[in-house]
C-alpha cells in the first residue's frame, strides 16, 4: 500500500489519481499484484503503508505547519528509520531540506541538507514563478529516472527552488536563470519538483518506477 499523507493543503486528489494510473499500469506490464493507493490522515494507515508521498500546494509555511499539527513528523522519520521509500512532490520536496526563506524563514524536516530559496530575477528578468515546461536533466543512473531521457520535458509551477548542500543528493537539475536541483534523493527518500500530474508521460513513467521501488523493497 502506498500512502499520500493528507494534511489539509489542497486538492491532491489529481496526484492521488495518477498514482493509482500509474500503480494499475505496472501491475499489467510486471504481472505483479496491483498496489493500492491511498490519501489519508489516520496514522495508523500511513504507519502501514510501505510507501509514503508527501504532497505539497502553496506555501512553504503553510505546508509544514499543517504536516507538524497533523502529527505527521515522527511518522515520516519511522518510515525513513524503517526503510520505506518515500518521495515528495513540489513543496513536499522542498520541506525535506533545512530550511525555506519564502515569507521568512521555515524550518523543514533537515532530511537533505540546504535551503530552498526564491529564484532571483537577475538582469534578464526572469519571469518568477517559473510555469511551465522545462528539462529534466541526468545520467539515468537513478531507479527514480529509470527509462526517461534526459532533457525530457516536465511541468513545473514553483518560485522557490532547493538549493542542495550535498551534491551528492542531486539526481536531475532543470535550468531557469540557474541550473537548480529538481529531482533529489538519498537512500530511499526522493523528492521531485515537477508535477507529475500534469507532466503527461514523463510524470506517469516517475509515478511508475517509484510504484515499481516500493515493490521491489
Amino acid at each position: 500500500m502506498i500512502a499520500i499523507m493528507d494534511y489539509e493543503i489542497g486538492n491532491v486528489r489529481s496526484v492521488q489519481k495518477a498514482l493509482e494510473r500509474a500503480a494499475a499500469e505496472v501491475a499489467r506490464q510486471d504481472g505483479i499484484p496491483r498496489q493500492e493507493v491511498v490519501l489519508t490522515a489516520d496514522p495508523a494507515i500511513i504507519a502501514a503503508a510501505d510507501g509514503l508521498v508527501l504532497p505539497g500546494v502553496g506555501a512553504f509555511g503553510q505546508c509544514i505547519t499543517n504536516f507538524r499539527q497533523a502529527g505527521f513528523e515522527p511518522l515520516v522519520r519511522d518510515a525513513i528509520a524503517q526503510g520505506k521509500p518515500l518521495l515528495g512532490i513540489c513543496v513536499g520536496m522542498q520541506m525535506l531540506f533545512d530550511v525555506s526563506e519564502e515569507m521568512g524563514e521555515w524550518p523543514g524536516l533537515g532530511i537533505l541538507p540546504g535551503r530552498v530559496r526564491r529564484f532571483d530575477p537577475g538582469p534578464q528578468g526572469l519571469r518568477i514563478p517559473q510555469i511551465g515546461w522545462n528539462q529534466l536533466h541526468h545520467d539515468g543512473s537513478n531507479p527514480l529516472l529509470r527509462g526517461i531521457p534526459d532533457g525530457a520535458y516536465a511541468y513545473f509551477v514553483h518560485s522557490y527552488y532547493c538549493d542542495a548542500a550535498d551534491p551528492n543528493d542531486v539526481i536531475a537539475t532543470t535550468d531557469y536563470g540557474i541550473e537548480y536541483p529538481s529531482v533529489v534523493g538519498r537512500g530511499w527518500v526522493w523528492g521531485i519538483q515537477c508535477h507529475p500530474e500534469k507532466s503527461h508521460d514523463v510524470g506517469l513513467a516517475i509515478l511508475r518506477n517509484f510504484v515499481r521501488i516500493v515493490c521491489e523493497r
